[in-house]
């Protein structure tokens, strides 16, 4: 009898522990900044209906500047043009002055600020979704002032760059996607290993008759342009200049001559350091930093700019020295992408991003991004990334890849 009643204890025991798992577990709210998640230190709650959460990492995450006075319990919020004023126990709030009331007033919960999300995040224009059957908050913020870069290269009639962008058959035009898109990068050139600059070079990056024609409509379109010099080092051919001041000087003075035609550079090389460690590696990074120095050098003088379009920190390939690339450049584009899975995964890209900020100031980079591996739903984590490192900006490749469904995307993030 004894054993029974142990049994039956045990198992009121068991269940009343699943119970209590299942309902912390529906007790749960997540909050989701453009598809990025919010950790708090002290989880949001749910009062009359309206979702409270700690003050400091929602204002973080949208990027909204924080000043508490604990002398009145008052908390001062600005961004986005917008000033926001709360008071703990206080139902008036002030948005740039105007009197507000709330349904639920700030509160302090276990030593943190908390506010009402909805008012919050609706006061900065954003976006905001109660999602009932995942207790979910889905926040959209407000479009930024992003950069957005567009790599312009060849492609079949089913992926033209030109209809891509301009939403016409060349060579008509129409102001199409020219609103989101800041700068165009033309893929059209590369190098031999004597630094000789090449027109086709086998690598599909050549350019083609009747580029004039894109250069004067990017120019109809107040688009600014940059010759792209496309080289990998899988032949040893990016190795080779760099081991050759001759080469190093033949690649600058090479490519000064034909910038002319552009606003600026950008330079991709890539697959430096791969299997090079120790004083190897360190000195492929020195010769890579001195070439790319020689190069802003010139260009500088003639008034155009230096774009890296280069592999991220968290990659295998190790030939490049942020910092000091970021001191001899206008612009670093971080490859963060090829990392395996698709799309690409958001902690992978984040690491990329965080690595390069410890070295490069935040408006000097570019996130990259491949159209062919992102979709409309995982392309909103991205420019979010962007928006929440305050980044310049991103850059696509490519166009002719990018489906319309991606542009009305890029759209809801970018001011035009």
């Amino acid at each position: 009898m004894k054993r029974v009643l142990l049994m039956v204890l045990i198992g009121m025991i068991l269940l009343f522990s699943s119970t209590q798992q299942v309902f912390a577990q529906e007790d749960e709210i997540s909050v989701f900044v453009d598809s990025l998640p919010v950790i708090f230190e002290v989880a949001p709650i749910i009062e009359q209906g309206r979702t409270l959460v700690p003050f400091a990492a929602i204002a973080e995450a949208l990027n909204v500047t924080v000043n508490w006075d604990g002398s009145t319990q008052t908390i001062k919020s600005a961004g986005q043009g917008t000033t926001v004023q709360l008071q703990i126990g206080n139902n008036i709030a002030t948005i740039n002055g105007l009197s507000v009331t709330l349904e639920v007033p700030p509160q302090i919960n276990k030593g943190r600020t908390l506010i009402p999300l909805g008012f919050f995040s609706e006061a900065f224009q954003c976006e905001v979704e109660w999602v009932a059957a995942t207790r979910d908050v889905k926040i959209i913020s407000p479009p930024s002032n992003l950069y957005v870069t567009g790599f312009y290269a060849l492609g079949d009639s089913s992926t033209s760059s030109w209809t891509n962008l301009f939403a016409r058959p060349y060579p008509e035009t129409s102001p199409g996607n020219t609103d989101v898109i800041s700068e165009l990068a033309f893929g059209w050139y590369s190098m031999d290993a004597d630094g000789n600059l090449l027109l086709n070079s086998g690598t599909g990056w050549q350019r083609p008759s009747g580029w004039e024609t894109v250069l004067e409509a990017a120019q109809q379109y107040n688009l600014s342009t940059e010759m792209v010099v496309h080289l990998t080092d899988g032949k040893g051919a990016v190795t080779s200049i760099m081991a050759s001041d001759n080469a190093m000087e033949t690649a600058v003075n090479s490519i000064l001559e034909e910038t002319r035609l552009y606003d600026g550079v950008n330079l991709n090389f890539e697959g430096l350091g791969l299997s090079d460690r120790g004083e190897a590696l360190v000195a492929v990074q020195e010769r890579f930093s001195t070439f790319v120095q020689l190069l802003y050098a010139g260009l500088k003088t003639n008034d155009k700019t230096l774009t890296l379009t280069i592999h991220p920190l968290n990659s295998a390939y190790k030939g490049y020295d942020y910092e000091a690339l970021g001191k001899a450049t206008d612009k670093i584009i971080i490859m963060a992408y090829d990392y395996g899975p698709k799309p690409e995964p958001v902690n992978q890209v984040m690491q990329a991003v965080e690595m390069a900020l410890e070295h490069v100031p935040s408006e000097k980079l570019l996130l990259g991004i491949s159209a062919p591996y992102e979709s409309a739903e995982s392309l909103v984590a991205k420019f979010g990334i962007a928006k929440r490192y305050n980044l310049k900006g991103v850059a696509l490749w490519r166009l002719g890849l990018v489906p319309s469904d991606m542009w009305d995307t890029m759209r809801v993030h970018t001011k035009p």
